[in-house]
């Protein structure tokens, strides 16, 4: 194996994002260190787990000791991200202007805000007006600034709603899948007639490692690889068509709590809901333009998907 395979690689954030993308770099040959603010759980085989708060210069620094490249992929409890991430921002910014590491970004889709349905490319104006959308566009602002400055070295990959094994937080998730394999009520959001776009988390893993390891795509943002939108209505046919059951929707048209989703989430969320009253169309054909990498096609991912919540609901998956 080559000097340049074995880079360090440092993954900060060990939710679905981190922890996929971990294993994604390890099986591409590199050196990888998976950080959060306690040590890792259920990590890939191969991975070092260290951990630390990046949220403090201190434990940043710490954080990407020795890397090559830092993946940002930290996310915290919804209500409290205005006020948390622009601390993480600025600590492990620092830390890898300290260091000569790479930065490599994953982002929403939060700083366009409303578009009235158009479609989302990288062109697309920044136009947020919500509190989340607003604080994101700073940070990107922030993190491109910073790249041209020669301060850092930075590229931000940005994901549509998640959707994949080990996703649980998220519209196409927890809500969704245990719910349409056990005949409980499954929950839709908005308007499901509506075109959504979904990015699986093997290609958000996928995208960020590419990035990772190509320098050329550097210093602007990037739409990860995303499948073309369908409708929320679709998507559930395609799903009862895989467990052989209708589905028995509850469809929320504005938000307020449901299972998981608790009154202080929603509450945090309704500035968001217009994701889920106009079209939400993500074109990623620039990435897989430059870099040749296709996203996964959704009935593939539904499969994988609905695999790894029958064995989580069996109690054999962790």
């Amino acid at each position: 194996m080559s000097a340049a395979a074995r880079r360090l690689h440092v993954v900060l954030g060990a939710g679905p994002a981190g922890t996929t993308l971990a294993a994604e770099l390890v099986r591409r040959g590199h050196a990888v260190r998976l950080v959060s603010r306690s040590v890792p759980e259920n990590a890939a085989e191969g991975v070092e787990c260290r951990a630390a708060d990046v949220s403090t210069a201190e434990g940043a620094l710490a954080a990407v000791e020795g890397a090559d490249v830092v993946y940002h992929c930290v996310n915290v409890a919804y209500h409290l991200q205005v006020e948390v991430m622009p601390r993480v921002q600025e600590a492990v910014l620092a830390a890898v202007a300290t260091t000569g590491a790479r930065l490599v970004v994953l982002d929403t889709l939060y700083p366009y805000g409303r578009t009235h349905g158009e479609v989302m490319t990288e062109d697309s104006p920044w136009q947020a007006t919500s509190r989340k959308g607003v604080m994101r566009a700073r940070l990107d602002e922030a993190y491109l600034a910073a790249h041209r400055a020669g301060r850092a070295r930075v590229v931000l990959g940005r994901a549509a709603d998640f959707v994949g094994p080990g996703v649980l937080n998220s519209t196409l998730g927890g809500t969704v899948f245990p719910p349409a394999l056990t005949g409980g009520e499954v929950l839709g959001l908005g308007d499901i007639d509506l075109p959504h776009s979904y990015t699986a988390i093997q290609d958000v893993a996928r995208g960020l490692a590419t990035l990772g390891e190509d320098p050329s795509g550097d210093g602007r943002v990037w739409h990860l690889p995303t499948a073309p939108a369908r409708t929320t209505r679709e998507i559930h046919a395609m799903i009862e068509e895989r467990v052989g059951r209708p589905l028995e929707r509850v469809i929320l048209a504005e938000p307020r709590p449901f299972g998981p989703f608790d009154e202080t989430f929603m509450d945090e969320y309704a500035e968001m809901f217009y994701q889920h009253t106009e079209p939400q169309i993500v074109d990623s054909s620039a990435f897989a333009r430059t870099f040749g990498i296709r996203p996964t096609p959704l009935e593939t991912t539904l499969d994988t998907t609905l695999d790894w919540y029958r064995a989580l609901l069996a109690g054999t998956r962790n």
